[in-house]
């Protein structure tokens, strides 16, 4: 989402000021640009390869327009091979960012079109409008902010699941997906004490740990802590959804 902290023409501003190619949009699109009233930015695809000193990302970002209409553009953030510095371009459609990308990189238009296409952001404009209306109508407290960090994500994703301890806890599948994990941001979502049906009181938090995978998408292991245990002592579980892992503690705050 977007920085809550940013007005929406400051984040026009720095957008197109680092674009290398910002000329080359049309006036009518950056003319209807500057009316905009709120923005929302998302990850759509990340690429990588160490090996090679390639790294590329492409960002959605979608604008709520004064009239009531919406714009959107297509961000692509670079560094090519013995280059340390990142460039960025920014584009009026999807078919243009693609052909960026094939000249950039040499990969094949379709295949670009279709990482872009199984993006979270790469179904289009459409779904954004109504939330991009929710966004401006809302305070800034209640918008959701990610600040990743890119450090050792794929360890920290591994000893949050070794650490779990309910028979539930994700499996094989998605602990191989983490292993490209490459940042990651951790939130905590609830933190309190609960009077447990025995009597005492447990105390629970939930933790939120996001994680950006190689290929662009993002995951999220949903981590419980509590001393809903028999004899008091301290337990993790560890699900793939928040709704899953609040239910959990609905239930140990029952049964225990």
């Amino acid at each position: 989402m977007s920085d809550p902290y940013e007005t929406t023409e400051a984040h026009l501003d720095r957008l197109l000021g680092r674009a290398l190619n910002s000329f080359d949009l049309p006036d009518l699109l950056v003319e209807r640009l500057g009316t905009a009233l709120a923005h929302s930015s998302s990850l759509s695809t990340t690429h990588h390869s160490p090996s090679a000193g390639l790294w590329r990302e492409t960002h959605w970002h979608t604008y709520l327009l004064a009239d009531g209409g919406s714009e959107a553009l297509w961000e692509l953030a670079y560094r090519q091979e013995g280059d340390r510095a990142v460039r960025h371009e920014v584009f009026a459609s999807k078919s243009d960012l693609c052909m960026a990308v094939t000249r950039l990189f040499g990969e094949v238009p379709a295949r670009v079109a279709r990482d872009l296409a199984a993006s979270p952001s790469g179904g289009g404009p459409a779904g954004d409008v109504a939330s991009l209306g929710a966004l401006f109508a809302a305070p800034p407290p209640a918008l959701r902010h990610r600040e990743y960090t890119v450090e050792q994500s794929a360890d920290h994703a591994r000893r949050v699941l070794r650490r779990a301890e309910n028979a539930d806890r994700p499996g094989e599948r998605l602990a191989e997906r983490l292993r490209s994990a490459y940042a990651h941001q951790i939130t905590q979502a609830f933190g309190g004490r609960r009077s447990l049906m025995s009597g005492r009181d447990a105390g629970f938090s939930l933790y939120e740990h996001a994680f950006v995978l190689l290929d662009g998408s993002e995951v999220s292991l949903w981590e419980v802590e509590h001393t809903a245990t028999p004899d008091g002592r301290h337990m993790c579980e560890v699900y793939e959804s928040e709704t899953v892992a609040r239910g959990a503690m609905e239930l140990r705050a029952r049964v225990r």
